[in-house]
């Protein structure tokens, strides 16, 4: 039995067999854009934290497209960068409440394209060290998304750093 008990605009909550609440959302991209251990990254104000955080450009899936269309969209529209993309993990962002599925790529040869951000979107782009973020991740200086934190680890593993 599956029961609507809200259906919003990003999010829809139902409850399964009477006592499973999920969350069902789109699911969701992040592009990893790295230059050795410096990682670029998207500043903005989000409002469900009430701060900005700092995170890999990222955004969800819309109805009906594949998730690296999706990563391109993001990068284009957030960095104006497009090139090959990589996919290099794949995992659900909170799987004990809803079925987000979130698809970290690695943007590789990146070179400038064309793209706008959404109108409603106050995005500044940031060079960081990974290892700092991380840090700055840990103790709480910087907000951030679990997919920007994979992508860190991701960097940083490869660049044989252990934080």
């Amino acid at each position: 039995m599956r029961e609507v008990i809200f259906d919003g605009r990003i999010v829809r909550l139902v409850v399964l067999d009477g006592k499973w609440e999920v969350v069902e959302h789109a699911d969701a991209v992040g592009v990893l854009v790295a230059r050795g251990r410096q990682v670029l990254g998207v500043r903005q104000p989000r409002v469900a934290i009430g701060r900005d955080s700092w995170e890999v450009p990222a955004g969800l899936v819309d109805p009906d497209e594949d998730p690296l269309r999706a990563a391109a969209r993001e990068m284009a529209e957030e960095a104006q960068l497009g090139g090959r993309f990589e996919l290099i993990a794949r995992f659900y962002t909170s799987p004990g409440f809803t079925d987000e599925e979130t698809y970290l790529y690695e943007l590789h040869e990146a070179a400038p394209v064309d793209g706008t951000p959404e109108a409603d979107e106050e995005l500044t782009l940031e060079w960081r060290d990974a290892l700092e973020a991380w840090e700055a991740i840990k103790d709480g200086r910087l907000a951030t998304s679990s997919v920007t934190a994979v992508a860190l680890r991701h960097v940083l593993a490869r660049e044989g750093v252990a934080p």
